[in-house]
Formats: structure tokens, sequence, C-alpha cells
């Protein structure tokens, strides 16, 4: 009898053990607003092979940490400007003048302000968009998703939360028009509201992401870079 309920005891152990994380998404609260921060670009030129940017930051202090309890990945850096280029994941730039050198013929270039763990500013002054170089124009008037966060390699406490953002530019989301679908491994969310959103339950490895703008249907908007895929890694 003790021998059976050994045996029964082991197993559920290993059955527990091999239960897989549940992906959980949760709206975050609490982040200061900045409703009245501006970005604007104050100059572009090309010298040595390269753009040179000189933005101009209101009512935001770059290099400042944001006030929040989140526990998310931080910038030791402090708050910045995400710079997107066609879609592909973004640098972090600390000071308002930059250079860039662009590859591409034609580039459609995003910025925005974060905070200092890269949590967008989500205003009508805070971001800059539009394209730049020689090559085929794209229709900048259409809906556009951009993806954000997450990014890179987490480690240690940095891998409990992980911060889902995206910009959304010529278009809104709501309970009955446009949506995000975010597919996380193989768990499905319909986002409706547009505000940062954290993911827990993730295993360490591998994490695949898409994120999908979609239409009241759920049918991909037909739009310059939508779907967009990234891969980050937990350790």
């Amino acid at each position: 009898m003790k021998i059976f309920l050994t045996l029964l005891f082991t197993s559920i152990i290993i059955i527990s053990c091999d239960v897989p994380n549940k992906i959980s998404l949760t709206k975050l609260e609490g982040s200061p607003k900045y409703e009245s921060s501006k970005l604007k670009l104050n100059e572009l030129n090309f010298s040595d092979d390269k753009y040179n940017f000189s933005f101009e930051v209101e009512n935001y202090e770059l290099g400042a940490q944001t006030l929040n309890n989140s526990k998310l990945a931080n910038s030791a850096k402090g708050q910045h400007i995400h710079f997107i280029l066609n879609n592909a994941p973004y640098s972090a730039h600390y000071s308002e003048n930059f250079s860039k050198k662009l590859e591409e013929d034609n580039n459609v270039i995003l910025a925005f302000l974060s905070r200092s763990y890269h949590e967008s500013v989500k205003n009508s002054n805070a971001y800059y968009f539009s394209q730049i170089g020689d090559g085929e124009k794209v229709d900048l008037e259409k809906e556009y998703l951009f993806y954000s966060r997450p990014k890179g390699v987490y480690k240690g406490i940095d891998t409990e939360k992980l911060l889902l953002d995206f910009y959304l530019i010529n278009t809104k989301i709501s309970p009955t028009g446009n949506k995000v679908r975010a597919t996380i491994q193989n768990s499905e969310f319909i986002i409706d509201e547009w505000v940062p959103y954290y993911i827990e339950g993730l295993p360490k490895g591998k994490i695949s992401i898409k994120l999908e703008l979609i239409n009241s249907e759920g049918v991909l908007i037909d739009s310059p870079f939508n779907p967009s895929y990234r891969t980050v890694t937990l350790e």
C-alpha cells in the first residue's frame, strides 16, 4: 500500500511538471501619460553616406528614468527615442541628434518617444512618420501597425513580464472596428484597445510573436509591413 501511494504521488508530481505554462496578456496600467510631450524633426541632411537627424523634444526628458512599478525590463540610460526603419527592430537613441546609414532605396521611418521601460508615448504629437530615399514610394495614408516590443534577449527577473507594445498610424482599434491579433507561441489574443500590455507565463527559450492589423471581420488589412513577425529569447 505504501509503495502504491508513493508511486501515485510521484506520478502526480511528474504530470504537474509537464503541464505547459499558460500564457496571459494583461493591460499595463499606471504609466505617466505625457499627454503634452512632443517630438518634431528640426533638420535632416545627408553627409558621409549617412542621414543626420536632428529632433526637438518638448515636455519630455531624454535620459530620465520613468516613474513606474511595472517591474519590466528597463533601460539604465533612461527615456529615449525609438527609431524604426521599415518596421525592422528599433534602435534606441538617448539624444535628439543622431546619424543613421540607410541601406534601402526607399525607407519608411517611424520615430516616437519611449519611456525608460520601452513603452511608447501614444499621443498625436509624440511621433515622426515619413519616408526618404530615391526608390518607389509607399502610400503613407494607409493604415499602419509597427511592432515595438518585446525585443531581443531577456534574462533573470526580466523574463517574468514582457512588455507588448506597438504603434498605430492612420488607424484606431475598438471592439466594433479594427483590431490587433497577437499570436504568442500558439496562443492567440484579440486586442481592441491601443494601450500597452504585458505577457506572462512564457517558457524559457525562443518565443515567436506575430502581430496583425485586422478589420472588424477578422480579415488582415492590406498594408505595408502587415503582419509583423519577431522572435525573442528568454534565458
